[in-house]
């Protein structure tokens, strides 16, 4: 058996131009400022990529970029007005930040109902409720990737390989939405092959370069890659992808799998935002 491969490129193309055709029909566009502290070589391939696929859908996308050594205060100031601005609908902030930043702190400061990341805590409190208006881009896209190769996930087993704020809590949450039996794994869980051997559905974001090998996946599941480093001048996921294929029902490839989908939601969750706004107007 060969594993369907799911092509996230496809997919995020396709919710992209669903996007532009209710974008078009707006009174006005919706609007996203993106905050960039420092120079982070990645930052900059990502908020490039964001700032072209906002333009594409109809999206007015704002950067605002401060230099490594600029202060929180600086920061804080930018998102209070943009907060207070009646046109922009959703605010995010590149991360990671320089290290005399605390993250946090700046998270917290973006208005809530401007956080299309889901970075903020109340955000996050109401995703395990299943009340949040939206979720973390790429545990979003993950799920919707997931949901192209099985329509119903009641009942299913999935791990989350990874433990982080940003992926592994909110995809956890997302897949009991969805009636998963969920297993959270990370760096201190014992005997990692064995849980994983026993999932249905497996998300590797751990951030370790092709970890989850062949024999850990049970014949027929579901592996979604989120991780992504640089080996020797290439970029490989946390599944170790030529091998794991020949048992795996369905695996996203890294490049060209998550990635994509991580931005097309964003613009998604802009496009939320902006709607729910013009409502409470």
């Amino acid at each position: 058996m060969t594993a369907h491969i799911i092509d996230g490129k496809f997919f995020a193309k396709q919710l992209r131009e669903e996007l532009k055709g209710k974008i078009s029909d707006c009174h006005a566009a919706p609007q996203l400022a993106v905050i960039w502290v420092g120079d982070n070589e990645a930052s900059a391939v990502y908020v490039s990529s964001k700032q072209k696929a906002a333009q594409e859908v109809g999206i007015a996308c704002e950067l605002f970029h401060f230099s490594a050594d600029a202060s929180e205060a600086d920061v804080l100031t930018l998102i209070e007005r943009l907060n207070m601005e009646r046109e922009v609908n959703g605010i995010i902030v590149q991360l990671p930040l320089p290290k005399h930043f605390h993250e946090r702190h700046i998270l917290e400061a973006i208005r809530t109902d401007k956080d299309v990341d889901a970075f903020k805590q109340v955000m996050s409190g109401a995703l395990w409720q299943n009340s949040a208006p939206w979720a973390s881009a790429t545990p979003q896209g993950v799920l919707k990737l997931i949901k192209t190769v099985l329509s119903d996930l009641t009942g299913k087993h999935a791990i989350v390989i990874g433990r982080s704020n940003i992926v592994g809590k909110p995809m956890a949450a997302l897949l009991l939405n969805e009636d998963c039996t969920v297993t959270i794994a990370h760096s201190k869980t014992v005997d990692l092959p064995t849980l994983v051997q026993k999932a249905d559905i497996v998300v590797a974001a751990c951030g370790q370069p092709r970890l989850v090998k062949k024999e850990w996946i049970k014949p027929g599941a579901v592996v979604i890659d989120v991780g992504i480093t640089k080996v020797d001048g290439r970029l490989v996921g946390d599944v170790d992808f030529e091998n794991v294929k020949e048992v795996a029902a369905a695996l996203t490839p890294v490049p060209g799998g998550v990635g994509p989908m991580t931005v097309a939601m964003l613009l998604q969750n802009t496009y939320t935002a902006y709607l729910k706004q013009k409502d409470s107007l």
